[in-house]
């Protein structure tokens, strides 16, 4: 696929695949520094499923562009796009990131990747599911992008029936599915390789895989996180398993919102603090 160029608010500019992605991603990550979260510059952050940089990016340029990133993206696809964007401005060797993802084990496993829409790509497909979300998030995202098509915008004022027969075919064209091999690693034995002792801030939005990611955390390793914001679909009570789960290992200051273009989903965005 081609690679094309996107210009984002700040004036960055990045690198994708599909530029209809990258203002609705870029969209739904300005709620993660809310909530009582705050990062300084030459702070550390993790960017667990960071797709083509978007947070990292700006989590980087909120920090006057000294912030320590570990990104880490397992699609190499999206990797080789992420890699290009975070070079392109990391002015001290501050931006690292990793083809691989974080999980409960270190494997090897097969990946869902979505090369029209990469962002949706996941360890954990279902095509049902999938489908009924890319229809919540088309037409909450409309109303708040301009750029939208004027068809698309047209959509919010018809009956929901009707909506979601219009956009049943084409989402389901652009889940086209092609199934890859990605590398999973423990967040536990990264720290290690790499010798971090502080992360002032954990992002995780790994499409399913959250809970996997927390597993895979030590409890000797727990006390070095100092903030967390993770997307979670709450599926079998997943939302429950993670907010009890980060109270247990103190971060006990947690807020849970459904952000407006994420309304009448599964997926919530969890903020959660050291006192």
């Amino acid at each position: 696929m081609k690679i094309v160029k996107v210009t984002l608010p700040n004036g960055m500019v990045v690198s994708c695949l599909q530029k209809h992605e990258v203002p609705i991603v870029n969209l739904e990550i300005q709620g993660y520094l809310s909530n009582g979260l705050r990062l300084k510059p030459g702070g550390t952050v993790l960017d667990v499923g960071a797709h083509v940089g978007l947070f990292t990016l700006g989590a980087y340029e909120h920090c006057e562009r000294n912030l320590n990133v570990y990104a880490f993206e397992p699609a190499q696809a999206t990797f080789e796009l992420l890699r290009l964007n975070l070079g392109r401005y990391d002015q001290n060797e501050q931006l690292k990131a990793f083809p691989f993802g974080l999980s409960s084990s270190c494997e090897t496993v097969s990946f869902a990747y979505y090369p029209r829409a990469t962002s949706l790509s996941t360890a954990y497909p279902n095509e049902e599911a999938d489908l009924k979300m890319a229809k919540e998030a088309t037409l909450n995202n409309i109303i708040y992008l301009d750029q939208a098509p004027l068809l698309l915008r047209c959509l919010r004022w018809l009956p929901s029936f009707l909506r979601g027969l219009i956009l049943h075919y084409p989402l389901k064209r652009t889940l086209y599915l092609e199934t890859v091999t990605c590398q999973m690693q423990t967040l536990s034995q990264f720290l290690r390789d790499h010798r971090i002792d502080r992360i002032d801030l954990l992002k995780v939005d790994a499409e399913k895989s959250e809970l996997e990611i927390f597993r895979g955390i030590e409890a000797q390793d727990w006390p070095k996180i100092q903030q967390v914001v993770v997307d979670v679909h709450d599926l079998d009570h997943r939302l429950e398993a993670i907010t009890t789960l980060l109270q247990k290992y103190g971060l006990r200051e947690i807020g849970v919102g459904q952000p407006p273009t994420l309304q009448n989903s599964e997926i919530f965005t969890v903020h959660a603090m050291r006192r």
